[in-house]
C-alpha cells in the first residue's frame, strides 16, 4: 500500500489586506483625534472614500480643497470620506486638519510609513484613496476628482437639497 503524502502550502494573507475590486473591505480601526476609536464598519451604509494622506504631503494637502467641496455637497447624501494619517507625529497631524479645515472622520495609526495599516494596505505612496460602495465592497482605487465627483452624483441623488 503507498502512502500518498499530500503537502499543502497555505499562504494566508494578512487579514487587513488591500482588497480587490467588488470585493468587501476589512475592518479599519483607528484612533480619532481624541484617541477614541473609529471603525470604518461605523460608515457602512455610506459611500466611503478612505483616504490614506500625511501633512507632510504635498500633493495630499493640495487636493483636500477639492475633497472637501465634495465632501460638503454630498455629506448629506450619504457620502463619507475616512481619512488615514501615516503622520508620526499627532501635533502635525491635527494642525494640518485644522488648517485643511478637514470636517470628515480623521483618524491615524502616528507610525509614518511603517504605520500597520499602510502596510497592509500595501500603501506604496500618498495620497491613496479607496471608493466604497455602501454595501463595504471596493469600487475604485485612487479615483481622480472628477470620476469621483461622477460617481457621487449618479449614486446619491441629486433631488436632495443641499444643507
Amino acid at each position: 500500500m503507498a502512502m500518498v503524502i499530500i503537502s499543502i502550502n497555505v499562504i494566508s494573507s494578512i487579514a487587513n489586506a488591500q482588497p480587490k475590486k467588488r470585493m468587501p473591505v476589512p475592518e479599519i480601526s483607528l484612533s480619532d483625534t481624541s484617541g477614541n476609536l473609529r471603525t470604518l464598519s461605523s460608515l457602512k451604509g455610506k459611500i466611503v472614500l478612505i483616504e490614506f494622506w500625511a501633512s507632510w504631503c504635498g500633493p495630499c494637502r493640495k487636493s483636500n480643497p477639492a475633497l472637501s467641496r465634495l465632501y460638503s455637497r454630498y455629506r448629506s447624501r450619504g457620502f463619507e470620506i475616512y481619512g488615514i494619517s501615516i503622520d508620526q507625529s499627532p501635533a502635525a497631524w491635527k494642525n494640518a486638519i485644522e488648517a485643511d479645515r478637514t470636517a470628515w472622520t480623521q483618524v491615524t495609526d502616528n507610525r509614518d510609513r511603517n504605520a500597520s495599516i499602510a502596510v497592509d494596505w500595501k500603501i506604496n505612496f500618498i495620497p491613496a484613496s479607496f471608493l466604497v460602495s455602501r454595501e463595504g465592497n471596493l469600487i475604485a482605487v485612487d479615483p481622480n476628482h472628477h470620476k469621483l465627483k461622477s460617481y457621487l452624483k449618479i449614486h446619491l441623488s441629486e433631488s436632495v437639497k443641499q444643507q
